[in-house]
Parts: C-alpha cells; structure tokens; sequence
C-alpha cells in the first residue's frame, strides 16, 4: 500500500512519550522527503518536523529539543520520538511523503496528552 500508515498514537499523561511510525511500500522510498503534520481541532495543520533523504532534519520551534524523527530505509518506515508530551501536542498526526509531484498523505493517529 503506497499511502503512509500511521501508529503510535494514545493517550498519554502530561511529560510522557510515545513513538509513532509511518509505514508505506512506496517504491525508492529512500528518495522521499518526509514530514510529520499535526492538527489540533480548531487549528490548521502544521508541519513538526521533516526528514530528507539525505537524513538532514529539521523541527518546529515548539517540538525543537522533545521531538526526534528518524528513517529506516530498508524499512520503508519514518519515526517520530516525542518526549516530554504536553497537553498543546494533542493532535492527530499525519505522514506525508513528497518527491517532485508525487505526494502522499496518510490518514492520521491520535495523539492526546492529558491526565
């Protein structure tokens, strides 16, 4: 299946982590940029953070320093550690991949961050 996969996502009190993966069967997956999106109700999506396919990354400032994303080629699979969890980080969580005009989104884990 080309479209993302996510999991990971539950609920979680306030300073806990979880770890979601996006799975896909993309070909040339290594060639892919991918991105972490969140959306809260209310809020448009955003993105959190971004892996290439060089392994370079980058993150929101609101996810900087809690957040790490990470890629295993051979598995055709994205990470995303997230540590110290807020109440703020509730949200469902999408995949995306991008190459040139090739983009895929999946369909989102909740992630809720409350006591």
């Amino acid at each position: 299946q080309v479209q993302p996969v996510e999991s990971g996502g539950d609920l979680v009190q306030p300073g806990g982590s979880l770890r979601l993966s996006c799975v896909t069967s993309v070909e040339k997956f290594e060639d892919y940029t991918v991105d972490w999106y969140r959306q809260a109700p209310g809020k448009q999506r955003e993105s959190v953070a971004t892996i290439f396919s060089d392994g370079s990354v980058s993150y929101a400032n609101s996810v900087r320093g809690r957040f790490t994303i990470s890629r295993v080629n051979a598995k055709n699979t994205v990470y995303l550690q997230m540590n110290s969890l807020k109440p703020e980080d509730t949200a469902v969580y999408y995949c995306n991949l991008n190459l040139f005009l090739d983009e895929y989104w999946g369909q989102g884990t909740q992630v809720t961050v409350s006591t």
